[in-house]
């Protein structure tokens, strides 16, 4: 799977130090930045990820911040994008199962480096769900963008 992943700086040393683990599950990265701890506008990397998602360079992204909650509501702003926070082991893989969540935003001061790899590897082998409920409830996300 090609997978987009971006940061700001206080996701900078996250990122880092995750990109050839996530590369050893077999997945291909393309890093859109930070490419060092300097100051950088995480809505501005965001924007990268989910433009790469939107166009099918990649199939889910990664983002890294501080809590991660900035860089999901960067992300969720996108028509088109569904990103979650996900610090915990069951909605790294739920978010994608029920809520067919395309970008995993991860807070490097919440999580390690060894639980964001847990997480993330869940997240990737995650599959969205073909339970008729489940479909309806994402096609209805989609609305939603529409309505507003």
């Amino acid at each position: 799977m090609k997978i987009a992943v971006g940061s700001d700086h206080a996701g900078y040393e996250l990122k880092v130090r995750l990109l050839d683990q996530i590369r050893a599950l077999g997945h291909e990265v393309i890093d859109f930045g930070s490419y060092n701890p300097d100051p950088v506008d995480f809505p501005d990397i965001a924007k990268l990820v989910c433009k790469s998602i939107l166009s099918g360079e990649s199939e889910r992204g990664i983002m890294f911040c501080g809590t991660g909650v900035g860089a999901a509501i960067a992300c969720n702003k996108v028509k088109g994008i569904r990103a979650s926070v996900c610090h915990d082991i069951h909605s790294a893989h739920q978010s994608v199962e029920h809520d067919d969540v395309n970008v995993m935003a991860l807070g490097h001061q919440i999580v390690g480096h060894v639980v964001a790899m847990e997480l993330i590897e869940l997240f990737l082998n995650a599959r969205f769900s073909t339970d008729p409920d489940f479909r309806r409830r994402v096609e209805k996300l989609g609305r939603l963008e529409e309505e507003f």
